[in-house]
């Protein structure tokens, strides 16, 4: 895996966001949002790490940035586990390459964007076992949360806040709702925030995440 982009905020950085991207994009695609961000967000860096070429068997077996194979969309989605749990593995590195430069834990963030953003879910509430300052799900789903899932008492302290568009058509609102759900059922302090949008990010969207983030780093 490529190392990711980093780009250090104004001041010295005392927080951190890593980002990961969507399926078939790249680390420049939340560049924008970034850099929008860190005109408020003074002492935070932003990583925005590289997803692999693979196979994707959904689009025929086509190469693309992909953090996971997905087998099939219906009814929900089927997916390589086992490169998920390398994906989550290495966003829990840049993780705690974040905390050895410095950067206490809990102000320490992970963001994604759908098949990102169910990478960073898998990460903090399946993998990640220290404190953390929070986690941002942007048009996700959670493919590894069940019933028998019982969250740790670290990993219920961390917030969630998760966007979603009403319209979305590649990852339907029920299934970021689902999420949502389980996260609410474990005692997890999430927020639910929709948005008259498709599977896209909207300008208001990143206001409202850039006064969550503020709120959390006073």
């Amino acid at each position: 895996m490529s190392n990711p982009m980093i780009l250090e905020p104004v001041k010295a950085a005392d927080a951190c966001v890593i980002w990961l991207h969507g399926l078939g994009a790249d680390r420049y695609d939340f560049l924008p949002v970034a850099e929008a961000l860190q005109e408020t967000l003074l002492t935070t860096r932003f990583v925005l790490p590289q997803a692999p070429s693979r196979a994707v068997t959904i689009n025929g077996g086509y190469e693309m940035p992909s953090w996971y194979d997905i087998l099939a969309m219906s009814p929900a989605r089927a997916i390589n586990r086992e490169q998920l749990d390398e994906s989550a593995d290495r966003a829990i590195e840049l993780l705690e390459e974040q905390r050895a430069s410095g950067i206490d834990p809990t102000r320490i963030f992970l963001a994604g964007f759908s098949q990102g953003g169910a990478v960073i879910l898998h990460a903090a509430f399946l993998k990640w076992q220290g404190p953390l300052g929070g986690v941002l799900a942007l048009s996700t789903y959670a493919p590894t949360f069940h019933d028998d899932l019982q969250p740790s008492a670290s990993q219920q302290r961390v917030p969630v806040l998760c966007l979603h568009g009403q319209y979305d058509e590649v990852v339907q609102n029920a299934m970021g709702r689902t999420a949502y759900e389980y996260l609410k059922k474990w005692g997890v302090t999430v927020t639910w925030q929709e948005y008259p949008m498709g599977h896209e990010v909207l300008p208001e969207e990143i206001r409202d995440i850039g006064a969550w983030l503020a709120e959390r780093l006073i």
